[in-house]
């Protein structure tokens, strides 16, 4: 099953059916006016979202509709909680080589994570809105799970079960305004803008062996300007599965239903495969050169970020963005 939001209904969107291939929907009109509501009463309205799935891509429902990607808003306009992992430890290790200090052992052992904007996300047709390209402004391509209600201390393996939703973000970052927010000890605040999800989420069955351990195995695609930029492994390399990184933000609080848990950057130790943020390219080429050779984004630049499936098929739709100034 395959979900989205129509830019329409109010600030949070209204829930739509998407068809396997992306081509068409249909409003999930007397089942949920939106995701967030499917999501508080997610084992009721599931298998009734399932089975307007099911008539839908049989060429049986009524109302369908040809999908327009620019109509629709994030899958999840505005979410009760995102809290991004850092779950590819190659990442973690090339940038702390790059800057002479040691990765703690902790890591190997305890996810990295912190909370992250949920009060609005873009659109995976809506242009990324910085003040200023000194900001260092960055993408990072990641898989993200959503949740059902998951209860306080639960384990991996009770975690596991509350994942109900698998799709993509673009975790922008401004790599500029990070250095002096961490040295002050409290985390990410103005670094970490409004993130944009993938077109649709999808059930974990809609990825069939793709979903194996709790992890994607599919290759993440990126591209800049239409120039190829890489396309690393999400299954290699990933030190925790999504059921750890949820058990982990869960452990000493319960997550609400609607709850996005992030992957953080895809990183490989095979840098052959190209990279899927420029923060990591512009490490691999310090430690290689010396010194970065690629820019951070500037205004006009474009970005793609997408997976498909083994026959090329495209499965959580693209997120393709602009990066645009502030109009004041």
């Amino acid at each position: 099953m395959k979900l989205g939001s129509l830019k329409e209904g109010g600030r949070d969107g209204t829930l739509v059916v998407v068809s396997r291939d992306l081509g068409i929907a249909v409003k999930a009109t007397g089942i949920a006016a939106t995701l967030q509501a499917a999501l508080d009463d997610w084992s009721n309205v599931a298998p009734r979202l399932n089975a307007l799935s099911d008539d839908l891509n049989a060429g049986k429902a009524t109302g369908a509709f040809a999908l327009d990607m620019t109509a629709l808003a994030s899958p999840l306009p505005r979410a009760y909680e995102f809290v991004d992992g850092s779950a590819y430890l190659p990442h973690v290790e090339r940038v702390r080589k790059a800057r002479g200090a040691e990765v703690p052992e902790s890591f190997y052992t305890d996810p990295l994570m912190y909370q992250a904007t949920s009060a609005g996300f873009l659109g995976p047709r809506d242009p990324v809105v910085v003040p200023s390209e000194d900001y260092g402004i960055d993408l990072e391509a990641e898989v993200v799970v959503v949740t059902d209600d998951v209860p306080m201390a639960a384990t991996p393996a009770e975690a596991a079960g509350h994942i109900q939703l698998v799709g993509l973000v673009n975790d922008v970052s401004l790599r500029g305004l990070i250095p002096g927010e961490l040295a002050k000890g409290f985390g990410f605040l103005q670094s970490k803008p409004r993130s944009a999800l993938s077109p649709v989420l999808v059930t974990p069955d809609e990825l069939g062996d793709a979903w194996q351990g709790d992890k994607l195995h599919l290759p993440m695609r990126t591209w800049l300007n239409g120039q190829w930029f890489g396309e690393a492994e999400c299954g290699v390399d990933m030190q925790f599965s999504f059921a750890q990184l949820v058990a982990h933000a869960a452990k000493t609080r319960p997550l609400t239903a609607g709850t996005l848990v992030g992957s953080g950057t895809i990183a490989n130790q095979d840098t052959s495969k190209g990279a899927t943020c420029l923060a990591e390219q512009r490490t691999v080429e310090t430690l290689r050169d010396g010194k970065p050779a690629t820019p951070f984004l500037k205004y006009g630049d474009t970005l793609r970020i997408e997976v498909t499936d083994a026959h090329g098929a495209s499965i959580f739709g693209a997120i393709e963005q602009r990066i645009a100034p502030l109009a004041r």
